[in-house]
């Protein structure tokens, strides 16, 4: 006796479609899975057991394999579990149903007594069985709410196994997902951008940051509001489009991190790694590679607060993935790819004890103390910042006065207008923002005043720019441009933006 029923699974952040294929012959008593199962894969054969008996189902007394097929994919995790229990019970004659058996996938991890519980990684294996032609998916209850926006599929939930068999059978109809409203990630740390008094500058470079996507590195004393400004950053970003939202959720869904009961996340990741992160931990590793704090900041912003202190080679692995916006991870099993388009928000102190230049306390380092500070952030990295902003403590007027500082809301608008500009400007060529700009987008999209271009040319020689840095500078004289709602970028926005590339501590 012999089924095939269809399931998913997920390697890297996307899914694949898996054929759970169940063959009960003639033998001594077994039930044994092949396919390159994993370790949890292959527990499965006691869940499925236990759940079909507590379910008032049999398990038949003969040999059974379960074959995961293509054999040749490592399978991960616990969503083949109901799989396997539909494939069991169609092959022993126990349930029949061969036309929703071939329409619908199945997925879920079964309790012991037969309840589903949910899986991580369910929206990208729905999307996957989407693409591959599937009519719909039997998916947990608990995993409704970040695949109820999907139309054009019939996604049904279950609560258990006796409701899956009598949906294959005809008997009962199941549900389908309720709509949820997405749950939005707020500033971290409660951070306001209208409460910040003070760093008219910073604030600046922080809305150009946003509105191109640039990476920004701030620098200045202790107590001077660095991390309190990149920790209000989110505010100011627009929301997710419906694409970047769907990409963003698959990868915290796929990491199991998405908060409970949440649908589609709204608001732009924010990832803040404590300086002792590793590599694998930064950019994703392990034997079965999972995303990396990176690909968790994907279309948000990652922090690295107090830079010269993370490790050289946490440092020196970031300058690929962000210049590419993508990590490819290379095992025995394969490559995975992990997207990371990310805005890198930095800060740091300008020397060990903090207080070089600042006119708080005198700095107690010596020259060539600080000079080893300065040396852990390598030039490589520093030459794929956008924008370098000094911050100095604020000024006592703008503490004591009333505060009239403008609005977190204001500031998103003119950001998500700038971003509007951008997106049409570039979505034939499948990019969002100015700093995904290459070399030939650069010359062919962009207008540049006369003026503007000669002041380019001569910072190019005068300031000594690589290559990288001056189209660097093109970028973000565009997202300037963007900001002040100019067809062209003229020869203000040029030298503010080569403003922010002033070296920082000579």
């Amino acid at each position: 006796m012999f089924s095939s029923v269809f399931s998913a699974t997920v390697s890297g952040v996307d899914g694949f479609r898996v054929i759970v294929e169940t063959d009960v012959s003639g033998g001594l008593p077994c039930l044994e899975i092949v396919g390159m199962p994993a370790a949890p894969v292959k527990e499965a054969k006691h869940r499925v057991r236990s759940a079909l008996r507590n379910s008032g189902f049999t398990v038949p007394s003969r040999r059974i394999t379960v074959n995961l097929a293509p054999a040749g994919l490592h399978k991960e995790g616990t969503q083949l579990d109901l799989a396997m229990a539909v494939s069991l019970l169609v092959a022993s004659r126990q349930v029949s149903g061969t036309c929703r058996i071939q329409d619908f996938a199945f997925l879920g991890e079964l309790a012991l007594d037969g309840s589903l519980r949910p899986v991580p990684g369910v929206l990208a294996m729905v999307l996957a069985l989407y693409e591959s032609g599937h009519e719909g998916a039997v998916v947990p209850m608990d995993n409704q709410a970040e695949i109820s926006f999907l139309e054009g599929f019939d996604i049904r939930v279950a609560a258990n196994l006796v409701q899956v068999a009598e949906f294959i059978q005809k008997r009962a109809c199941l549900p389908r997902p309720k709509a949820s409203s997405a749950i939005p990630n707020t500033s971290p740390n409660g951070a306001t951008y209208g409460q910040i008094r003070g760093q008219r500058a910073a604030k600046r470079a922080l809305e150009i940051a946003a509105a191109g996507e640039h990476n920004i590195l701030l620098a200045g004393p202790p107590g001077a509001g660095k991390s309190l400004l990149v920790k209000a950053l989110p505010e100011i970003m627009p929301d997710l489009s419906l694409e970047e939202a769907v990409s963003v959720t698959k990868i915290h869904s796929v990491a199991g991190l998405l908060p409970s009961g949440s649908g589609l996340l709204v608001r732009r990741p924010f990832r803040s790694p404590h300086h002792t992160v590793t590599p694998a931990a930064m950019i994703g590793g392990g034997a079965n590679p999972k995303p990396g704090e990176i690909t968790l900041a994907h279309r948000g912003i990652l922090f690295l607060d107090e830079l010269p202190e993370f490790s050289a080679h946490v440092i020196n692995a970031l300058r690929q993935p962000l210049e590419d916006g993508v990590v490819n991870i290379t095992r025995a099993r394969g490559t995975y790819r992990f997207p990371c388009r990310v805005l890198l928000a930095a800060a740091m102190n300008p020397c060990q004890c903090g207080f070089w230049d600042s006119d708080s306390q005198d700095c107690a380092c010596t020259p060539y103390q600080r000079r080893q500070y300065i040396s852990r952030v390598n030039g490589p990295l520093l030459d794929r910042i956008d924008i370098w902003m000094p911050v100095q403590r604020v000024d006592v007027k703008d503490l004591a006065g009333v505060s009239r500082e403008e609005r977190g809301d204001s500031v998103q608008e003119r950001v998500t207008e700038s971003r509007n500009l951008q997106k049409k400007r570039l979505e034939a060529l499948g990019l969002l923002t100015n700093s995904e700009m290459g070399p030939r987008e650069l010359s062919t999209l962009l207008s540049i005043s006369a003026s503007g271009r000669k002041l380019l040319l001569d910072a190019y020689s005068r300031m000594k720019l690589s290559a990288r840095a001056y189209y660097r500078v093109i970028r973000v004289a565009a997202s300037i441009a963007d900001l002040a709602l100019s067809g062209r970028i003229e020869e203000e926005h040029v030298a503010e933006a080569l403003s922010y590339r002033q070296r920082l501590f000579e």
